[in-house]
């Protein structure tokens, strides 16, 4: 029977039964799922005072960064901070699941069956995974971005089921839950693409050129090294600060076009980013909320590659 071969930190050749293996991709997918919830978990209430400021809220728009997380709970309650949160866990699971397991697939594809370059197929892997897990769960966070852009006496939806009903009945059918698919493809591309690559390069080069100060035994395979978790977190957040930086103007486009009728000139990506610019400019609209994009994508990818390095040791998948 054929054996899998890996190369462990110090060098040497391990072999892995095949038995070892069994349920390998309900452990991944699984991983992917806990490593992306605790993640979104982490920053929901800036997940939704960031929607509530790209998407220009009438309540909202006036308003800074630190002044709406100050004044939505004054007016809305707490946990309208985690408005639209259950949809999103709902959604985020099997998002991360989909897209760290994606990842690691089309990593071994690019490089051993195609045989293109390290950092490459880094790159090529993190955008083919991202893609993959949008055009899967696409219709919840269509859902979740709806709930979340609720305020409190203006609700157009009383849950996730009614707004799906909802959605369905009058904007088309199943295309209504695909609106922004196109720049959320654009912009996931290079944010998937860079994040990974990012992570996955500061990781190489870590463990390359500094394994005792950086680096650790995997606690389920002592032969393989991984990151320390304050040097994990440190790279996750730098992944996910250049990764956003890069994908940003598209996100803005797609999050408006995901409300749907609610906002004008909403209905292709084009339109959206020319009434965008010509009414409020770069700094005010391409690039508004910006600044809580970093508070909040720093943590959020800090805590989904640690998470997900940490979840990889618990379920033996190294």
């Amino acid at each position: 029977m054929v054996r899998e071969a890996s190369v462990s930190a110090s060098g040497r050749t391990q072999t892995t039964n095949p038995r070892q293996r069994d349920y390998y991709w309900l452990r991944s997918f699984v991983a992917g799922g806990v490593a992306g919830c605790c993640a979104k978990t982490s920053i929901a209430p800036l997940d939704r005072v960031k929607i509530l400021l790209q998407a220009q809220n009438p309540h909202y728009k006036h308003l800074g960064v630190l002044a709406a997380l100050r004044t939505v709970p004054r007016k809305e309650g707490f946990f309208s901070l985690y408005k639209g949160n259950g949809a999103m866990m709902v959604r985020i699971f099997p998002y991360g699941a989909i897209q760290f397991t994606a990842f690691e697939n089309y990593k071994k594809l690019l490089s051993q069956q195609l045989g293109i370059s390290e950092h490459i197929h880094r790159l090529m892997a993190g955008s083919m995974a991202g893609i993959t897990a949008v055009i899967c769960t696409y219709p919840l966070d269509v859902v979740r971005v709806r709930l979340a852009f609720q305020v409190k006496g203006e609700h157009r939806y009383t849950g996730i089921f009614n707004a799906f009903q909802t959605i369905y009945k009058k904007e088309g059918g199943v295309s209504g839950f695909y609106r922004g698919l196109v720049p959320t493809i654009m912009g996931m591309a290079p944010y998937a693409g860079f994040s990974f690559f990012t992570y996955g390069t500061l990781k190489s080069l870590a463990l390359a050129h500094a394994p005792g100060v950086l680096g650790r035994p995997s606690s389920d395979n002592p032969e393989v090294l991984v990151l320390k978790t304050h040097v994990s977190l440190l790279c996750g957040g730098m992944a996910g600060a250049i990764a956003q930086t890069i994908s940003y103007p598209l996100d803005v486009a797609r999050r408006r076009m995901q409300l749907g009728t609610v906002l004008p000139d909403s209905d292709t990506l084009t339109r959206t980013l020319k009434y965008v610019y010509s009414k409020y400019g770069v700094k005010k609209g391409l690039y508004r909320g910006l600044s809580l994009n970093y508070i909040r994508c720093v943590p959020s990818q800090a805590v989904a590659f640690t998470t997900y390095e940490f979840m990889k040791q618990v379920l033996h998948l190294n």
